[in-house]
């Protein structure tokens, strides 16, 4: 029945039908190409280039990253929109562009168990939500994962990632996360996945990677709706 209920793309406002199309067929296709990317830190690379020099040099922590598109229009808009003004209908969609660019490039090794990066608890109070856990919920009906967005603890509350310059984002959140004791049994030699709205630097992803780790993971890759172009 909801399949039917009339709906508006909010991207071009152009008319849709379905109770989860929040953004037409149209936009999609004009604003999320499928380009070439490095498989380490998920930029923008030529075609016929796996990794990317600067990762060949410095790799991440991780083992893959994968993005369904770049933090530029109108992705921006809808990824702020979901995150500070409560768009929670959001999520679905853009859920939605990170499972068919996950199914494009198939993550080897087979991911086990899809963990959100958590928000500290005096934001989540604020804000009510946590994006990532509500893109996560949505990845993992689609991929038919395992989610679990109480797993990964944030032990501090550091100031905002995107208030702060590249070098300082890079120190930043060091002790800032933590796996929930509980959950350190169930998480030993595990294939897990990140899931997070934007990636920037990566400080964020590379600091709860380390985190993982050290609580026994076999790997750890890192699942994103928008990168921020180099």
């Amino acid at each position: 029945m909801f399949d039917r209920w009339p709906n508006r793309c909010a991207v071009c406002h152009a008319g849709t039908r379905g109770a989860a199309a929040r953004i037409c067929d149209d936009c999609l296709t004009r604003f999320a190409p499928n380009v070439p990317r490095c498989e380490r830190c998920a930029l923008q690379r030529p075609d016929g280039v796996t990794v990317c020099g600067s990762c060949l040099r410095n790799p991440p922590p991780w083992s893959r990253a994968v993005v369904a598109c770049d933090y530029a229009y109108p992705w921006d808009g809808l990824l702020n929109a979901l995150k500070f003004h409560d768009a929670i209908d959001l999520a679905a969609p853009l859920a939605q562009r990170l499972a068919l660019a996950l199914q494009r490039r198939t993550p080897s090794p087979p991911v086990e168990l899809l963990l959100p990066v958590p928000l500290a608890a005096a934001r989540l109070r604020e804000r009510g939500y946590n994006q990532a856990a509500l893109l996560g919920r949505q990845l993992a009906r689609r991929l038919d994962l395992r989610t679990e967005p109480q797993w990964l603890l944030r032990t501090s509350d550091t100031p905002h990632q995107t208030a702060l310059p590249r070098a300082a984002r890079l120190t930043n959140l060091r002790g800032a996360f933590a796996v929930e004791p509980l959950a350190l049994a169930a998480l030993r030699d595990r294939h897990v996945a990140l899931a997070d709205d934007v990636m920037t630097t990566g400080a964020t992803a590379a600091e709860l990677t380390r985190v993982l780790y050290a609580a026994g993971a076999a790997s750890v890759q890192v699942w994103v709706v928008a990168r921020t172009p180099d």
